[in-house]
């Protein structure tokens, strides 16, 4: 059975968040409303749900049909009342914590792929919907990284510092946290595809790389676009996702 403690733990900060909130008002996502980010958020329960059937069945079962299906089921699902939006993202949290509890060890090992296109194990979908509902409270406005438990925040730092390092396509840093020991390298052009990535031994170089410094926090949300540069010397990021 995976740890779904930071889902089940995401899952009522998001719903926390929710409470007497204006939905038809912007949210920090440009373009969206509040409304927007909860009827994504419940149609990505539904994406992964279809993600965690196609592991238990072994019938292929995409997160969504094409990028244009997901904008349009998000689109519609938007124009619900708020307390129809509510409602949904409730039962979809619900549907899918439903159906991660009945994965077999056999069902987390599957190979699912994900709306990028990349192969992962079906274990992952814990991880996608964690930081979904995470990083998306605060997208609602109200919620900050400095909510999150420490060691989510540090796991995210290594996610994203990972996903950037692989696709090497942005600039090169250090991001260093004045409340960690630890330190995430990201230098630009290493490795140079997710194939070189499986292949690397040990983290990458950080030696040279400019330091980006801020609490742990406060690079979380800059490195994943929610939030500013904690350091005036920090370079222009590319987008995250």
């Amino acid at each position: 059975m995976a740890d779904l403690t930071w889902l089940d733990a995401g899952t009522a900060y998001f719903a926390g968040q929710l409470s007497g909130l204006d939905l038809a008002t912007p949210s920090r996502l440009p373009g969206w409303t509040r409304g927007h980010v909860v009827a994504h958020v419940a149609a990505n329960a539904r994406a992964l749900g279809r993600l965690a059937s196609w592991a238990r069945t072994g019938v292929e079962t995409p997160m969504y049909a094409s990028r244009a299906a997901r904008d349009a089921e998000i689109e519609e699902l938007a124009g619900l009342s708020p307390d129809a939006l509510a409602e949904l993202f409730e039962r979809t949290a619900g549907e899918l914590r439903a159906a991660l509890g009945e994965m077999s060890e056999r069902d987390w090992a599957a190979r699912v792929r994900t709306a990028q296109g990349v192969d992962v194990p079906a274990a992952e979908i814990v991880w996608m919907r964690t930081r979904e509902v995470w990083i998306h409270a605060v997208d609602l406005g109200t919620g900050t990284f400095a909510d999150f438990p420490g060691e989510l925040v540090d796991a995210l730092l290594t996610d994203v510092a990972g996903q950037r390092a692989r696709r090497g396509d942005g600039p090169g840093l250090v991001l260093s946290p004045t409340d960690r020991e630890a330190e995430w390298p990201i230098p630009g052009a290493w490795p140079a595809s997710a194939a070189q990535a499986a292949e690397a031994i040990g983290p990458p170089p950080a030696a040279g790389l400019p330091e980006v410094r801020g609490t742990a926090a406060e690079l979380a949300a800059w490195i994943t676009g929610r939030g500013p540069a904690p350091d005036p010397d920090a370079p222009e990021l590319t987008p995250w996702l």
